[in-house]
């Protein structure tokens, strides 16, 4: 009970934190898309997002046929960009949290993971125009 109350209360505020976060001048207003790949108790998760003005939004497929949207927050930093986010899935699994961390690959390739409550640790590929 005692670290439950710690991990949501840690959640929260780096949540808060990155909501507050200003965002900087130069962030980028064409979108940057993405397709992941995971896994959540021995099945395989998938979603598609794009971000644009540090916010994000993916649409995710998970165990049992459960279909979800996130919205995603995420912070600029020179080369890796973390985020957090919350979102809602079909299937009765409900509120979804989740988060991790883009890094660019080249100039216009980035690679990322991240962790879904529901869809479990995936990996992502993504594109820069």
């Amino acid at each position: 009970m005692k670290n439950s109350f710690i991990t949501k209360t840690l959640f929260a505020s780096f949540s808060l934190l990155a909501l507050c976060t200003p965002q900087s001048a130069h962030a980028q207003i064409i979108p940057q898309p993405w397709v992941s790949v995971g896994s959540q108790e021995g099945d395989i998760t998938y979603s598609v997002g794009a971000r644009a003005l540090n916010l994000g939004a993916e649409l995710g497929f998970g165990p049992d046929g459960a279909t979800g949207v996130d919205v995603l927050k995420f912070i600029s930093l020179p080369v890796v960009s973390p985020y957090v986010g919350l979102g809602y899935y079909s299937a009765d699994k409900g509120v979804a949290f989740s988060g991790g961390v883009q890094v660019g690959a080249s100039d216009n390739v980035f690679v990322g993971v991240g962790y879904n409550s529901v869809r479990g640790i995936n990996g992502q590929l993504g594109v820069r125009f």
